[in-house]
């Protein structure tokens, strides 16, 4: 099957088994791959309502059609899970080269359920599976892992998790070869629960083309769409830390856990053109994209040098920057570096802290709880020790590890305003008061608030405009709530298809949406058109918005944090503030919701999903 490797492997970590099995084609058009077609699996053979630390909760490892194509920005693939941090449908994505090599390996996606007695790797090399005793590597952090793993095999490709993932930390994320992250939801928690210390995979099966010739070509031309990308310049230029000055702005950039609307001091200090004068030692890729985005860094000397390794990212430049009002860049590098030994997310990981620091300054906790660290803003040794602490789950840090969410439950109801949180997910480093689309796209996100879900933010911020899909604007106001609605609506339906797909969310602003449709149908042969991909992206959405309704979400869940809804006195965003209510009835309407926020019976029927609607009304 062109573009698919054809074989799916299904693992039981309680049993020790290995197997594979087959999806027809007619279903793999219909939710394609990735993260798509985890949740259908995900709602056809498994049970909903169990723990998700509990073994039967299922970890995927899904890839999409076009990875291991070559193609730009083909390099991601998704993990799935019930979140253990938010207690719904859980799924983060990244890139770097595991995913290409799974599919060289012979295998689409890995589904891995059940729990080992002791620690245990699993090792996919062409079309072959391993369990394997990990004794040896239980204690150790991802780059010790990672290095240990390659001496063996250089060219082997590593999935692993650090202490926190083995310790259940609800934010532990999974590290992919150290340089990429699957950050969100907590999914390193889960392959901690079932003793699972690493996936290994090596291959050297490439999948089909159906069309080589015609792929060849429009190649050539996704290449050339990349060259002449300012958007893409500057990624490979500055990163996505290219964000922050121009964020500071216009009011994107949270400052002080969300209670400041700005501070150029801070965004000099932190931006990307800073850290490529100092600390940047080259830029990376991800396999197969000439953008090379990703930041390697080095801070030579001083209080917090670092080794060469990956550099921190926009979202952790603010999370351990402008969050906890830190104004060096080198402690922002170092607090990334731990977070990646560690395996932990850096938003959930530093918005926590900046949580917890505001509760300090407020006196809802003091030196004696804190473990008698000083919880001051920007005191950079306190955060490193609390890393450590969260990480290994000891004293205050072992409340920290549960997100602010859950950690504000346990401080107090004083401590609830604090939680900057949608549905028990930390908000990313994007201020819905500059920009109110954005709010509506966190209350609406399946995970919980997300700011890769969908493209909102290159729509409503001008990055984009994709005439070719939607009969919409291209100039929108940031500050007001009109009219968002069925921005988020058709941003969620192309922009989650990367999940799909399996392509980077960066390479859909950078690539005409033609370019990518053909080379999807120049690989799979499946001859799809823009309403198809906006039709799957609708039934990816509502599929996952059911589950979560399966699991008790509805209209109360949709809502925004009290920070958010409380105006900033300066900035950009000054004075603004999302109208959630007019958001939200505005989107349900568009999105076929009751009023409670449940996917009403029609919605599910016309897309296609009666065994969804089956469960959901009792049928």
């Amino acid at each position: 099957m062109n573009g698919y490797a054809g074989k799916f492997l299904e693992v039981d970590l309680t049993k020790g088994t290995c197997s594979s099995f087959t999806i027809a084609e007619a279903r793999l058009k219909k939710f394609i791959g990735g993260s798509s077609l985890a949740a259908a699996l995900y709602l056809e053979k498994y049970n909903l309502h169990t723990d998700p630390l509990a073994p039967e909760n299922p970890l995927m490892v899904m890839n999409g059609p076009m990875v291991g194509s070559g193609f730009p920005g083909t390099s991601r693939f998704a993990v799935t899970a019930k979140s253990p941090q938010t207690g719904i449908w859980g799924e983060a994505a990244c890139g770097g080269n595991f995913g290409p090599e799974l599919k060289r390996a012979g295998f689409d996606g890995i589904i891995i359920t059940g729990q080992s007695k002791s620690p245990v790797i699993l090792s996919v090399i062409n079309g072959e599976a391993k369990i394997s005793a990990a004794g040896n590597l239980w204690g150790k952090d991802i780059y010790e892992v990672t290095d240990i793993c390659k001496a063996e095999d250089k060219g082997i490709k590593v999935l692993a998790i650090g202490p926190a993932g083995e310790n259940l930390v609800k934010f532990a994320a999974i590290g992919n070869d150290k340089a990429h992250f699957i950050g969100r939801t907590g999914l390193g928690a889960v392959m901690g629960s079932k003793k699972l210390k690493a996936i290994l995979v090596r291959g050297n099966q490439p999948p089909g083309k159906a069309n080589e010739e015609k792929y060849k070509e429009i190649f050539k031309a996704a290449i050339a769409e990349i060259k002449d990308s300012a958007f893409a310049e500057s990624l490979h230029l500055m990163g996505s830390d290219a964000a922050m000055d121009l964020g500071m702005m216009t009011g994107d950039v949270p400052i002080k856990n969300w209670t400041l609307g700005e501070d150029f001091e801070l965004s000099s200090k932190l931006s990307g053109p800073t850290m490529r004068e100092t600390y940047l030692t080259k830029a990376h890729a991800c396999a197969n994209c000439p953008v090379a985005c990703k930041r390697v860094c080095a801070v030579k000397d001083g209080p917090y040098k670092t080794e060469e390794g990956p550099g921190p990212e926009y979202e952790t430049c603010c999370t351990f920057g402008t969050m906890i009002m830190n104004y060096d860049l080198a402690a922002v590098i170092k607090a990334n570096e731990l977070c990646n030994r560690y395996g932990m997310d850096t938003i959930s990981a530093g918005a926590t802290i900046a949580m917890a620091m505001e509760l300090y300054e407020k006196g809802i906790i003091d030196k004696k709880k804190a473990d008698n660290l000083e919880l001051t803003w920007g005191n950079m040794d306190t955060v490193f020790a609390l890393l450590k602490k969260i990480a290994f789950r000891e004293g205050f840090g072992s409340t920290l590890a549960e997100g602010s969410l859950k950690a504000a439950t346990q401080l107090g109801a004083k401590a609830m305003d604090s939680a900057v949180h949608v549905k028990g997910l930390e908000l990313p480093m994007h201020d819905p008061r500059g920009f109110h689309g954005m709010g509506l796209a966190y209350m609406m996100s399946n995970r919980g608030a997300c700011h890769l879900q969908h493209a909102a933010m290159g729509m409503e911020q001008g990055m984009v405009s994709w005439p070719q899909l939607f009969e919409m604007k291209e100039d929108y106001d940031g500050k007001t709530s009109q009219g968002k609605a069925m921005l988020v609506f058709n941003s969620e339906n192309y922009g989650i298809l990367d999940n799909s797909l399996s392509i980077c969310h960066y390479l859909l602003y950078c690539l005409k949406p033609e370019t990518i449709r053909d080379a999807f149908n120049a690989i799979t042969g499946f001859n799809f058109e823009f309403k198809d991909f906006l039709i799957s992206g609708a039934r990816d959405w509502t599929l996952k918005r059911g589950i979560n309704n399966l699991l008790g979400v509805s209209a109360k869940d949709d809502v925004l944090p009290k920070k958010i809804l409380t105006p900033l006195q300066e900035g950009a965003g000054a004075g603004s503030i999302p109208d959630m209510k007019l958001l939200r009835d505005e989107y349900y309407a568009i999105r076929g919701l009751t009023a409670n926020g449940i996917v009403s019976e029609e919605k599910l029927l016309e897309l296609g999903l009666p065994e969804l609607r089956n469960k959901l009304y009792k049928k």
